[in-house]
């Protein structure tokens, strides 16, 4: 028995979580020799905030159109966390390589850890119905998911943060304390002038969260294209880290995984026209508009709200919104119709309709545009959908002018363009000529379209539809159907 903690020292604290995409995803978890303040990133996992992520759909509403999609923020966080070491597994000699002349390069411990924990922590900020929420009632308060998120880290997880000594790698140097403002900046987009005074390795690590390739939509990518049955085999992700590397620079992926990196785009790219774009799963997103518009003031905080003098502001209310997720909101809403309240029972009568997935609108037209550049989009009649529906309702019969209509124009961003925060922050190794290059050089990348957007108009009645598609018909022989592509 004198032999037992010898033969169990690879094994004591580390746990495993089973992933259907990933395998097996090691998480530090507590021993009995750990220090008496100690925290590890079990406990992390275990808190309140991470746990929420459970009730909180990953694909904010595309499960109402695909059955099997029903996965979790919580499950997309574990992988994104298993993502992390696997790109620092990968960065960390490169890193050090370009951060020698810095001397402040935290041990390979520390930075596992802390991209682990923040990338744990990306979504952490989020709502119900994911994005949808960040658009359509954080915006009312300069918020994002990220940016609440980061406040969440910083008033809430902090302490816990700061206690985490080990990472699956080793433990962090007796001088080394996780930072939550650290954690805090790696998850928020970059904005102008957020950079001064961050020393560069940080820096670095940043396009791991942001940038054409990130552990975030590395890990959503391969998990939606599998729990939709869009694409099943997703992309090649060893070959895509392995040739990925810090150069002077900054993230750089070598020309022999450039293929790679175009695959990784088409599939990421089929899912936004498949999947997060589907005609239906829009329609559903314009009736969750009308519904939100009118139901603001009984959202938040959702029990306790009368519509007035209440504190709606999520970041100065955390204790309600850590309740708030797509479970409790819709449990709630069902319980409006009965509501003693004029105002809450009208508003529940028009939401049981939605939660029973009886969607008014029906697409009656739709066409693709393709952009080859920022510049031609702007141009384009479908820069404004106020300028869109207003043109389209001008090519009706004139006794249906007035019919009830919606146009949708989702943008999916290919590549990055100009004037973009997200510009110049990936590169690529012309093994040829030995230069890290734009991959704007590149011949393929530039073939890449800069971005297309999924133009519709819907109807309630199916009555209007021939003549609303036919007008869209009339639209794009008019403007000469530059730029555009049916689909």
């Amino acid at each position: 028995m004198a032999a037992q903690p010898e033969m169990d020292q690879h094994y004591s604290g580390e746990s495993l979580s089973q992933d259907v995409i990933h395998g097996f995803i090691p998480i530090c978890s507590p021993t009995p020799h750990d220090e008496p303040d100690e925290k590890t990133e079990r406990d992390l996992i275990d808190s309140p905030w991470v746990q929420r992520l459970r009730q909180i759909y990953q694909l904010q509403t595309a499960w109402f159109v695909y059955p099997t999609a029903e996965h979790t923020r919580f499950q997309h966080s574990l992988g994104a966390m298993y993502l992390a070491s696997r790109a620092i597994e990968q960065l960390y000699p490169s890193l050090q390589a370009e951060t020698a002349l810095d001397r402040n390069l935290p041990s390979r411990p520390y930075v596992e850890s802390l991209v682990r924990i923040a990338a744990l922590l990306h979504d952490v900020g989020h709502g119900p119905f994911g994005h949808f929420f960040d658009s359509h009632f954080l915006v009312d308060f300069g918020l994002t998911h990220e940016k609440l998120g980061a406040i969440i880290i910083r008033r809430e997880l902090g302490e816990l943060i700061r206690s985490i000594r080990r990472s699956p790698q080793g433990r962090l140097l007796p001088n080394e304390i996780l930072d939550p403002e650290q954690v805090a900046f790696l998850i928020v987009r970059p904005e102008k002038e957020d950079t001064v005074g961050v020393p560069r390795w940080l820096r670095l690590l940043r396009t791991l969260f942001c940038g054409l390739y990130t552990v975030d939509n590395m890990d959503f990518v391969l998990r939606d294209a599998y729990f939709t049955g869009v694409n099943r085999s997703g992309f090649n992700l060893d070959r895509l880290l392995h040739y990925t590397f810090f150069s002077p620079q900054g993230l750089t992926i070598h020309q022999k995984g450039f293929s790679t990196l175009t695959q990784f785009l088409t599939v990421r790219a089929e899912l936004f026209r498949s999947v997060y774009f589907h005609r239906t799963v829009r329609a559903v997103d314009l009736t969750l508009t009308d519904l939100f518009e009118q139901s603001k003031p009984f959202l938040f905080p959702i029990r306790e709200c009368t519509g007035m003098n209440t504190n709606r502001n999520p970041a100065e209310n955390l204790e309600e919104y850590r309740f708030l997720t797509d479970r409790t909101l819709m449990s709630e809403i069902a319980f409006w119709s009965r509501s003693e309240q004029p105002e809450k029972r009208r508003l529940g009568e028009l939401w049981n309709p939605f939660l029973r997935r009886e969607i008014p609108w029906k697409v009656a037209a739709e066409t693709t545009a393709i952009f080859q550049s920022a510049e031609k989009e702007r141009s384009s009649i479908f820069s404004n959908p106020t300028l869109f529906e207003t043109a389209i309702r001008t090519e009706l019969p004139k006794e249906i002018q007035e019919i009830e209509l919606r146009v949708d124009i989702a943008r999916h961003l290919h590549r990055p363009g100009k004037n973009l925060p997200t510009k110049n922050l990936n590169f690529l190794y012309d093994s040829n000529n030995d230069r890290v290059r734009s991959l704007e050089e590149e011949e393929v990348f530039r073939h890449i379209p800069l971005s297309f957007k999924i133009c519709r108009v819907y109807t309630k009645y199916a009555e209007h539809r021939k003549d609303v598609a036919d007008a869209l018909s009339k639209l794009l022989s008019i403007s000469g159907g530059d730029d555009l592509t049916n689909m």
